[in-house]
Order: structure tokens, then sequence, then C-alpha cells
């Protein structure tokens, strides 16, 4: 990662602050605090010291010096307890607000952008990379401000005091940050790369889980699992290099705090012995100074070696925020639509297509030209070989996918309408059902009002009544993650009964039947037939035989509609689905 690049990610971490301002500004003024604490703990102590050593001061008389000192060390802890429960929250609020925008995003670029990357990637982008900005915020972004205080506060109150040990620390101060800083490149970049190898080696493994069976069937089981040892190999291999530069930004910290203590030791040592006479206001060097230095001096150092403690995080930070921050600007990542317009439904929709092109998020066209007229009621079977660009359709009605050309809904294009009011007019049952609410119940209902004589009539249309009363809770019971409490006949008819619950004015069916068993598929396409009179529906099958009731017939190629009309006729004239439908059934005898 070049430096420009780095300085950008980092403009940009700084700038999610906002999200959590107060408590970073807590954090800062208990770290303020904390350094006057320290100040006046070291004041007190050498204090004490130089009267009970030098001036030989009753202990009895000195009480109340080591009442505040005891109370400096009491206020310390605490001030140090309230820091990490306040940097906590702070990033805790940062990593909040970032999923929250991660997820809105991804909300509005639709499913259809959201699969053209691997699940694992998602699943790292979400947890891992925003989890590992916590210890940047939390501690490493507070820590900065308190880098330059906490020093500037010692040097402020040794420069009265003795001059040359103030100018000790102030000239080896510099040194520490400029080393940390060329270790603290390599290590943001080796951060990165990190990342980057996590991702391909979750979105690796979570795909070879995946077709497991089908490894197993073409006897790949082994070479895949010797490339994903070889992948580990690699992960490890680059996490062990960013710990490398870890250690190794901690151990210049340490030789540089070290070597300038050492040196305010053996300036004081050698001006107590007489050799050395400088550095006072004429009263020579006293023991008062010397204890005074020497206690603050680690701790001039110590908010330096903090920050050094916590280097690695900003290199985490910055290597996570790499995919971040490119994935929430990127401004070529844009949704389907996003108007604000709302249009009249009141007498139905009727949809209207002129030189239509779906294209996929990266421009590439994906059907069309298209040109076609969906009426208030219409019901239209849309059918066609694999690839031939009727998912796509379904996509960009369903305003997953952006589009070229015209698509306007009662005269509205259907980019400038507003997305949650269309997607208000919707109902939608694909091939592979989608249960995310917890019960059956909300699974059908969703965020509606449950009508018990609406539930009851959908259920029994969708044949859910048939299984129902056999699990254990009835409506109440489980779905499961990814509906893993159910078959797939079962799961798809709840998806159906949720369909038909909802009012709608557009019912856009994408091979509902497709994974089911005969026995659901027939229950299920009569649920949807009978539902296909109620409002517009557009239907994607491949069963030619079951088209007799439906109002027309489109057939794609190569994504354009070839061929339109009702089933009575389109199978009796000589065309393209006439031969589809010979060698349907040819392929079924």
């Amino acid at each position: 990662m070049d430096k420009t690049r780095q300085q950008q990610l980092l403009r940009w971490l700084k700038s999610q602050h906002v999200q959590g301002k107060r408590w970073l500004r807590l954090s800062q003024m208990l770290g303020m605090l904390s350094a006057v604490m320290i100040v006046l703990q070291a004041w007190l102590l050498a204090s004490l010291l130089q009267a009970l050593i030098v001036n030989h001061t009753p202990r009895e008389a000195l009480l109340s010096t080591f009442i505040l000192l005891f109370c400096c060390f009491l206020i310390r802890a605490l001030l140090a307890w309230l820091r990490e429960k306040v940097g906590f929250e702070y990033g805790k609020a940062i990593r909040l607000a970032l999923r929250r925008t991660v997820l809105d995003r991804l909300n509005v670029l639709g499913p259809a952008w959201v699969q053209g990357k691997p699940a694992g990637s998602w699943a790292t982008l979400l947890l891992e990379q925003i989890e590992d900005m916590q210890d940047y915020y939390a501690r490493y972004q507070p820590q900065m401000m308190l880098a330059v205080f906490i020093p500037g506060l010692i040097l402020l109150t040794l420069f009265p005091v003795n001059w040359a040990a103030a100018l000790i620390l102030l000239a080896t101060a510099p040194l520490i940050p400029l080393f940390m800083a060329l270790v603290g490149m390599g290590a943001a970049d080796a951060n990165r790369r990190n990342f980057k190898a996590l991702a391909r080696l979750s979105g690796h493994f979570l795909d070879r889980l995946r077709g497991l069976e089908t490894l197993r069937l073409f006897h790949r089981a082994g070479a895949e699992t010797d490339e994903i040892r070889r992948a580990s190999e690699d992960f490890r291999s680059r996490t062990m290099e960013v710990l490398r530069l870890a250690f190794l930004s901690s151990a210049v910290l340490e030789f540089f705090a070290s070597l300038s203590i050492a040196v305010v030791a053996v300036y004081f040592g050698f001006s107590y012995l007489g050799e050395l006479n400088f550095g006072h206001y004429g009263s020579g060097v006293t023991l008062f100074a010397g204890f005074l230095a020497l206690i603050l001096a680690p701790e001039f150092f110590q908010p330096l070696r903090d920050m050094g403690a916590f280097y690695h995080a900003k290199a985490q930070a910055v290597g996570g925020a790499d995919a971040l921050e490119a994935f929430l600007n990127d401004a070529g990542n844009l949704p389907a639509h996003t108007g604000d317009k709302t249009v009249d439904t009141s007498q139905g929709l009727t949809i209207c297509a002129q030189a239509l092109s779906v294209t996929s998020i990266s421009g590439t066209v994906l059907a069309g030209p298209l040109d076609f007229t969906l009426r208030p009621g219409k019901r239209v079977a849309l059918v066609g070989q694999s690839g031939a660009g009727k998912t796509s359709l379904l996509n960009v009605l369903l305003g997953n996918l952006p589009y070229q050309g015209s698509l306007r809904v009662n005269g509205v294009e259907l980019r400038d309408i507003q997305p949650d009011f269309w997607h208000q007019q919707l109902a939608w049952v694909g091939q592979n059902p989608r249960l995310p609410a917890r019960t059956l119940r909300e699974n059908i209902v969703m965020n509606g009002e449950a009508v018990p004589e609406r539930l009851e009539q959908v259920m029994a249309l969708a044949g859910v009544t048939e299984f129902i009363s056999r699990l254990p809770e009835g409506l109440e019971s489980e779905a499961g993650e990814a509906a893993g409490n159910l078959s797939v006949g079962q799961a798809q008819r709840i998806a159906v009964a949720r369909a038909l619950y909802r009012p709608c004015k557009l019912l856009l069916l994408d091979e509902p039947g497709a994974s089911l068993d005969s026995h659901s598929e027939q229950r299920v396409d009569e649920a949807l037939l009978k539902a296909s009179f109620s409002q517009t529906t557009l239907l994607i099958t491949h069963q030619l035989d079951r088209l007799e009731n439906w109002d027309e017939i489109w057939l794609m190629r190569e994504g354009k509609i070839i061929q339109r009309g009702p089933y009575s006729r389109l199978k009796n004239e000589p065309g393209a689905f006439a031969d589809l439908a010979s060698r349907r059934q040819e392929t079924v005898k």
C-alpha cells in the first residue's frame, strides 16, 4: 500500500469519530486529569524524600503529605478504570455505526449485488475487519492527544526545577515516533495483506463446504483439502509477519526510552558526585530535583509506550479500512434505483418497457433490449432455456439490478420510484425459500398484523395446513437456521403463504416448484395459479404442460423476447415455442 493510500485511510478512520465524539472527549479529559495526578504524585513523593533524607523532617509532620500521596494513588487507579470503560464505549459506538452503515448499503444494493461475492468475505468485512478497529478507537486515538499533552506537561514541570534534565528528555523524545513510524508503515502494509488473505480463505473455505458433495462425486475432496491447507499456511505466515513487526516496534520504543532515562540518571549521578555543575538555577542540583526528574522520566515516555503498544491497532485498522472504505465510497456500486417518487396504484400497475437492457452492477448487459407492456391483472408465463435472461428480468422488476432504456410503472421510471414504496407493491417467491423470522407464524405474517381468518385462508391455499398439525408447536414452531427444521417442500409452502398473505399489485414467481417433490409442486402450483387472478403476475417456469390457464406466454432467448401469445396458439403454430415444447416432451419420454 502506498503512502498516499495510507494517509487517505487514516483520514477516513479519523472522520468516523463523529459517531462517538462525546466518548472521545470524555476519554481525553480523563487522560488529562490522570496526567495532572501523575505530576502531583511525583511532586509529593519527591518532596517527601527530600524532607525525610535531606531535611530530616519528622514523619509525624508529613502525615498530611502521606495522605495526599495515598489519595493520588487511588484517584489514578479510578481514572485508569474509567478511561478503559469510556474507551470501550467509544469503540463500540463506532463499530455499531460502521456495521449499520455496511448493512444499510447492502440493503440498498440488493441481493443481486451481494451474491457477487462469497458469503465468507462479507462475514470477514462485518465481523473481523470492523472488530479489529476497536483498539484503534478505544485506545490509540485518545492516546494520540495524550502522547503530546502528558510529555508537554512534564516538561513544563521540570524546566523550572532543572533545565538539563528537561532538555535531555526533549532531545530524545522525537527519536521514538520517527523510528516507530518507519516500522509502522511496514506493519500497516503487512496487516492489509493479511486481511485480504483472510477474506480469500473465508470465502474459499465456505464455498468448498457448500459444494462438498459435488467435490466427493468428482473425487476432488483430497485436492481441495490440500488447497485449503496451502491457503491456511499462507495465512499463518502472513499473521506471523504482522506479529514480528509489532514486536519490532515495541523493541524500538523500549530501547530509546531506556536510553533516555539512563542518560538522565547518569547526569544526576555525576552531578551529586560533583563532576557536573549545570542544569540548576543557582541553588545546586538538589535531591528533590533528581527524584522528581527520575520519577517523571518513565512517565514522560509512558504515553509513547502506550501508543507503541497500541500501534499495531493502528496498523490493523488501516488494513481493515482498505476494503471497508472502498466498499462504502465506491461510486460505481450503484443500486438499481434510489428515487423518491410514488405512483397511484388504485387501478393496478401498468409496466411498460422500451429498449430496456438489464445490466449487472459492473455494467454488463444481462438481457435486452426488451419492449413489452404488462397491464393490470395480466398473467404472464416467462419461459426459455437457462441463461435466456428470465431471472434478470425479474430482478430488475424487483429493483435489484440497474437498467438502461426505459422501464415505466404507471408512467414513472422505476429508478425514480422510492424503493420502500415499490417493495410494498410486490410479492415474490423464488426457487430457494428464505425464512428469516424465528417462528412460522412470523415468517408468514412478517411485519404485518396477524388476521386469523386471512391466515387460515392462505395456509389452506398454500397447503400449509397439511403438515402444520404434525409440528411440535404448530405455527409457533421455530423455522431454524436456513429453515433447517423444515423440509424443502414445507419451507416453500410457508414462503408461498407469505406471498399470498400480503396484498400486492405485482406477484413475481421464479420457478417456485423447481426443488419440490411432485406432490408439493402440485400444491404450490395450484395455490399460485389461484392467487395469480388477484393481481398482475409474472411466472418463470420450465413446466410447459401447465400453461393452458395463463393469459400469455413470453418466450425468451439470448436476453430477448422472441415469441409471445396464448398457449393454444403458440403450441400449434410453427416456431421456437413449439420446438421447445416438443424437445421437452421427448426428454420426458
